[in-house]
């Protein structure tokens, strides 16, 4: 099934192919702060977007425990949409290979244990373009973020080949993004395949996004790395949780919860997107780049303009 949009002879995009990319010209799509296809059906009313409303008790779970899981965000199609589109992006020879702002064929360093991981899909793949402004995700996370606007952050893929996938050692978001204040950010992981404790399927400690701020590991590192970081009391509280998901559902967590996933020893592959945001108002915290290839956003300044667009306004759903 093909999903195309047609623009008109001046426009910059004249056809986007989910099933290939087909753009005339080629150009970054983080030019384009609104869908460029009906692969994601947007809401006209406000009855419309009730469908995605959490409810309140999902909201106070999320907020006890710092994650929330089960949340349907695509069907079939969509998955194999954006399954096709993974696989293009992740070749270093695509032509907009140059607009990732990172790409690490293997961040492990380890044959054995390889992690695909890269952050900017966003920019080359219209189909993970338009899964920005999925309203199934955008709901969810102004609820999650306490009714406020969202703006996104960045997007990321972790892939883990079957029989030798590496670790995402256990972390918190937060301890990677302490560029930006306040903390009141969002990540949804969304999985392409179905993720099990035997392919290296998501894994929470409830409550940790109580402890504080905590030291940065080696994303791709030992797996319990962080452990050594970690007080007598939080040790004792350290109680991991699976989380298994179909592929097209979601998980939601703080930036501050402890996660991370172990290797992939099983026949079967896990493929997963990230999509990060923020609430509107965040502040740079640098005068560096906050990403690679993005202008620099002075400190104090509000995160804003071409890389970081304002994709949900509650006021309108």
């Amino acid at each position: 099934m093909l999903f195309f949009l047609a623009f008109g002879e001046n426009s910059a995009l004249k056809n986007v192919n989910f099933l290939g990319i087909d753009l005339e010209p080629m150009r970054d799509l983080a030019d384009f702060h609104y869908p460029l296809s009906d692969l994601f059906p947007q809401p006209k009313t406000a009855e419309n977007w009730d469908r995605y409303r959490l409810s309140s008790e999902q909201v106070e779970f999320f907020h006890e425990n710092g994650f929330l899981e089960g949340i349907q965000l695509l069907d079939e199609t969509q998955i194999a949409i954006l399954s096709q589109a993974l696989d293009e992006v992740m070749d270093p020879k695509h032509p907009l290979h140059g607009l990732f702002h990172e790409f690490h064929s293997n961040e492990s360093a380890d044959p054995n244990t390889v992690l695909f991981h890269s952050l900017g899909h966003w920019r080359i793949a219209a189909a993970f373009h338009d899964a920005i402004w999925n309203p199934a995700f955008r709901m969810v996370a102004s609820q999650l973020l306490g009714g406020r606007g969202v703006r996104f952050w960045h997007d990321q893929l972790f892939c883990k080949p079957a029989h030798h996938g590496g670790v995402v050692a256990w972390h918190q978001d937060y301890s990677y993004w302490t560029r930006t204040v306040e903390m009141q950010h969002l990540t949804c992981w969304c999985g392409l395949d179905d993720a099990t404790e035997e392919n290296g399927c998501l894994q929470y400690v409830p409550g940790s996004h109580r402890w504080g701020l905590l030291e940065k590991p080696a994303l791709a590192g030992a797996m319990d790395g962080l452990l050594g970081m970690l007080s007598e009391e939080q040790k004792a509280q350290f109680a991991p949780v699976a989380i298994p998901l179909k592929a097209g559902y979601a998980a939601f967590h703080h930036p501050l919860l402890v996660h991370g996933s172990y290797a992939n020893y099983s026949p079967r592959s896990r493929k997963a997107f990230v999509l990060n945001v923020f609430a509107d108002g965040t502040l740079s915290d640098s005068n560096e780049p906050l990403l690679a290839g993005v202008p620099v956003i002075p400190k104090g300044e509000k995160m804003g303009g071409k890389f970081f667009p304002l994709i949900f306004d509650p006021k309108n759903s």
